[in-house]
């Protein structure tokens, strides 16, 4: 799987991207033998749409791309990313493209060449890009790169993708980039104060873990906690089966702050990070823990469990804590949390969370800059009383379903322990297959967070 674009200096076909409402008058720019090749196929430059044209001797000499009307372009992105999966193998130049899109289509060009094949050959394209002039083409392939490992670690079953699996990948990640890493597993989870890592993952047949990377000697610090819950069966309360077919994403959480992670390593961004990554699987058996239990977190807080199916939050409670024991100068956690989350914005969207109107801002218009949508939810004081139950300080899931993806992420910041704090209730998957993002394992909110980091600590 290759992400990266061609060189400046390859031979390239050009790629003629053209709106809908512009092609007459580009067919009247054309040589007569091009403009009657066009017309007599019948291509109309609607959005996702090819045509390859040959010269008068039948060898390709150029390939146009339909970018259809701006209507049309508002109800999606990485437009240009179906040209990469329909046309031929070759190397292929963009020309009429607007210099505002060109770094989204450039990078969606990459993405369109990721494939999940540890199973089986899968078919991405072949077709590759010279970088259009202007676009940072390094960077973007570093984007590239990390984003295909988040989906790589998202994709892969809980059979070859538990917590002692996640352990490696981090390892392997730390390695490549002279990280440190430091893992506590099992028992020793109790011993030093992790109780509800413990708790949810004591049932399984690899022990609960807690991953801890950290990168960086000089700048602002930065802390990113990702759910590694592996598999979730729902504990006690099971699951349906239904809603198991997809819990090997589960774990989507810690998979996109590890694919972000290896983006800021990789551009050598001028902070100290450090990854927590709390590595459980919720599973079924005489120790698990039960409806009514209630522990304690690692910052003294206790939470009454009212249904074991809601353990990301136990497990990102103890990380948090032990996060903010240190006061970084920003702390973000990512995790496939809710169902509420996707009832309210779909699974296109990465809801978020934070006090900070200024990280806000940055991220909201990172977002929209990088093609990465994210949408911000409140983190609505009046709600703290739903996560009260009166036996202990906190309840793992209120009754009443109402805004429950609200719930959860306040029931998060109780453990943030006054840091500047943004959370993220990621959905980490495709449902159906579009332009650059097939159908499985995607990465939501990295790309929003990488740009906005400069403008959020000032770097």
């Amino acid at each position: 799987m290759d992400l990266s674009f061609a060189t400046a200096d390859s031979p390239a076909i050009p790629l003629h991207v053209i709106e809908q409402d512009a092609l007459d008058a580009w067919l009247a720019d054309q040589p007569a033998h091009v403009a009657s090749w066009v017309r007599a196929a019948g291509f109309a430059a609607g959005l996702g749409t090819t045509l390859l044209v040959p010269d008068a001797k039948g060898a390709l000499t150029m390939a146009l791309a339909g970018y259809g009307t701006a209507e049309a372009r508002a109800r999606g992105r990485f437009h240009l990313a179906t040209a990469a999966m329909q046309l031929p193998e070759g190397i292929y130049a963009f020309h009429g493209l607007d210099p505002a899109r060109a770094e989204e289509e450039a990078l969606g060009w990459l993405l369109a060449r990721y494939a999940f094949d540890r199973y089986r050959d899968q078919s991405p394209a072949t077709a590759k890009l010279v970088a259009p002039k202007g676009v940072d083409a390094a960077r973007l392939q570093v984007i590239a790169a990390g984003e295909a490992l988040t989906r790589d670690l998202i994709n892969t079953p809980a059979a070859d993708m538990g917590p002692a699996d996640l352990e490696a990948a981090c390892a392997t990640l730390a390695s490549a980039h002279g990280a440190s890493i430091d893992v506590i597993r099992g028992d020793a989870l109790l011993e030093q104060n992790f109780a509800m890592i413990h708790t949810v993952g004591r049932a399984a047949a690899q022990a609960p873990r807690l991953i801890d990377m950290r990168w960086g000697e000089t700048g602002p610090t930065l802390t990113l906690v990702g759910k590694g819950v592996c598999f979730d069966t729902g504990g006690l309360n099971l699951k349906p089966a239904a809603g198991m077919g997809v819990m090997k994403k589960d774990m989507g959480g810690a998979a996109t702050v590890l694919g972000l992670a290896q983006m800021i390593m990789t551009l050598n961004l001028p902070l100290r990070l450090r990854v927590l990554v709390p590595a459980v699987e919720n599973a079924v058996a005489g120790n698990a823990f039960r409806p009514g239990d209630i522990l304690t977190a690692r910052n003294g807080l206790t939470v009454e469990i009212n249904n074991t199916d809601a353990e990301g939050r136990l497990v990102l409670a103890d990380a948090l804590a032990y996060a903010a024991e240190d006061q970084p100068d920003m702390l973000v956690s990512m995790a496939t949390l809710t169902g509420a989350a996707r009832v309210a914005v779909g699974p296109d969207l990465a809801p978020y969370f934070t006090d900070d109107p200024d990280l806000a801002s940055a991220l909201d218009g990172a977002a929209a800059h990088v093609a990465d949508p994210v949408w911000r939810l409140p983190f609505h004081t009046p709600y703290e009383a739903m996560i009260e139950p009166g036996i202990a300080d906190l309840d793992n899931a209120p009754k009443g379903g109402f805004a429950g993806t609200i719930t959860a992420a306040l029931f998060l910041r109780r453990f943030a322990g006054g840091t500047r704090y943004a959370h993220f209730d990621i959905y980490g998957w495709n449902p159906d297959s579009k332009p650059a993002r097939p159908k499985g394992g995607i990465g939501m909110g990295a790309r929003a967070l990488l740009q906005a980091l400069p403008k959020a600590l000032n770097l």
